[in-house]
């Protein structure tokens, strides 16, 4: 299987660079995440990115770096909270998946997600009404994460060593190098 060791998906504060920077250094490989990967290509931020020129935009440069990483990346990939919502990256999970690779997803609950997100404003899609804009995206995005997981973690009221232990469990032999 060739890719990432692990890709993590999940919504906003579920733990995905928390968690992927653990792992990563548990297991000696290096970490990405395709937010940072969009905001290298383009010199501005992801809140940026949303404001000047909208989310179709932002989720078409997302869908690219996606790509880029599944192909290149060895170690350790966190994808943005709303990578999911592209069918087109769903189909690169899913084979990914199928051909032998480890896609995680970090379940938050919406109490545990408001409390880690607080009042952020690099979290563009949460600025207005965070439990409300949280508790909508949870809910319709949980079936595309089940979509493509090849695992589901949980994360609420859980420290972040216990995911981080539990994660680095479901990685396979030769993932977990």
């Amino acid at each position: 299987m060739s890719g990432p060791a692990l890709v993590l998906v999940g919504p906003p504060a579920s733990g995905k660079t928390t968690v992927g920077t653990a792992v990563a250094a548990a297991q000696d490989l290096p970490f990405r995440d395709t937010d940072r990967d969009v905001e290298a290509e383009t010199g501005a931020t992801v809140a940026d990115l949303f404001v000047q020129h909208g989310e179709p935009h932002f989720r078409a440069l997302e869908e690219r770096a996606v790509q880029r990483a599944l192909a290149e990346h060895p170690g350790v990939l966190a994808l943005g909270g709303g990578a999911v919502t592209s069918p087109a990256t769903r189909e690169l999970l899913v084979a990914h998946g199928r051909a032998g690779g480890t896609v995680v997803w970090l379940d938050v609950d919406v109490a545990s997600a408001a409390r880690r997100v607080g009042l952020s404003r690099d979290r563009p899609l949460l600025a207005v009404n965070p439990r409300a804009m949280l508790r909508t995206m949870l809910e319709q995005r949980a079936p595309l994460y089940t979509e493509v997981a090849t695992h589901r973690v949980p994360t609420a009221g859980r420290l972040p060593e216990e995911v981080v232990a539990e994660v680095l469990a479901v990685l396979t032999p030769e993932e977990a190098r």
